[in-house]
């Protein structure tokens, strides 16, 4: 199970999470349900406007696919009269992955360290949202969102609740998934990208063999790619728009056997890391399966 970064003293430990957004909540659900993905209950999200606002319903609800170690977050906005928390400002540029997350253990504990690195925050960020019911118990999140990021909503999260989300009955999946391995993003000035992204997490760089920079964690991996890089990593992929969260990897407990039988007739496409499902099956990202 994956519940955030927890025995860590400093800095991020895990890919907690990608978030990929939508208007469309039922067909990004159904996509996702077709690529063999078992997905938690329709949830709600309830947030705060500012540290000090009052909570809020908001526009937006998920579905999640919980794997042993991070998850998927299919966001959509369900309610748009709502305050949308930005979503509908990422959705402007392009449909797919605007939200990467790296679990921490100490919301308040890593508020100082980014202060102290010269970083405006204003404050904790707090999320919530129903797991089975809108009366049931709530999952709850402390998060530490990158001001402004270009990128997309680049933070990090703390699980409050993680014995909530990461269920036994949410993680066996038919396509045998079990783990988020890693993200690629594709960016105009992938030095300044990845230079954000180690302060964020207190981790650093190393070169990519693709190009570009690679943030590793203790779980999973960051790929900061310019974009004439993609297609190497991600056949036939195009960015949009830069910067540009262009893919991510899941690793299979089985080798890719059901993925292979399960999928048979998409067109699919092999990748450097294993089987790829194009953007366009799979709300507008590369997913590529990992054996």
């Amino acid at each position: 199970m994956s519940g955030g970064a927890s025995g860590v003293a400093s800095g991020a430990a895990s890919l907690d999470h990608v978030g990929l957004g939508t208007r469309d909540g039922p067909a990004l659900w159904a996509a996702y349900e077709r690529l063999g993905f078992q997905l938690t209950p329709v949830a709600r999200q309830s947030g705060r406007r500012g540290p000090d606002a009052p909570v809020e319903l908001l526009a937006t609800g998920n579905r999640c696919a919980m794997l042993r170690e991070g998850y998927l977050e299919l966001l959509a906005i369900l309610e748009p009269q709502r305050f949308d928390n930005g979503l509908g400002g990422f959705l402007d540029r392009y449909v797919g992955v605007h939200i990467l997350a790296f679990g921490m253990a100490d919301a308040e504990a890593e508020l100082a360290r980014l202060r102290r690195a010269g970083l405006e925050i204003p404050g904790i960020a707090h999320l919530e949202r129903p797991v089975d019911a809108p009366e049931g118990p709530r999952a709850r999140f402390s998060r530490l969102p990158l001001p402004d990021a270009p990128e997309g909503r680049l933070q990090l999260i703390q699980h409050h609740t993680p014995e909530l989300l990461w269920q036994e009955r949410w993680m066996e999946h038919p396509n045998r998934a079990v783990a988020l391995e890693s993200v690629v993003l594709a960016a105009p000035e992938p030095a300044t990208s990845a230079v954000a992204l180690s302060r964020l997490t207190g981790r650093p760089l190393e070169p990519d063999s693709a190009g570009g920079y690679a943030l590793p964690l203790p779980h999973g991996r960051v790929r900061i790619l310019p974009a004439e890089a993609l297609g190497a990593v991600l056949p036939g992929v195009t960015a949009p728009t830069l910067p540009f969260l262009a893919g991510f990897t899941v690793r299979t407990e089985d080798g890719n056997a059901a993925v292979r039988r399960l999928l048979d007739g998409l067109p699919l496409r092999e990748a450097p890391e294993g089987l790829m499902v194009p953007p366009e099956l799979a709300g507008g990202a590369a997913l590529v399966f990992r054996p």
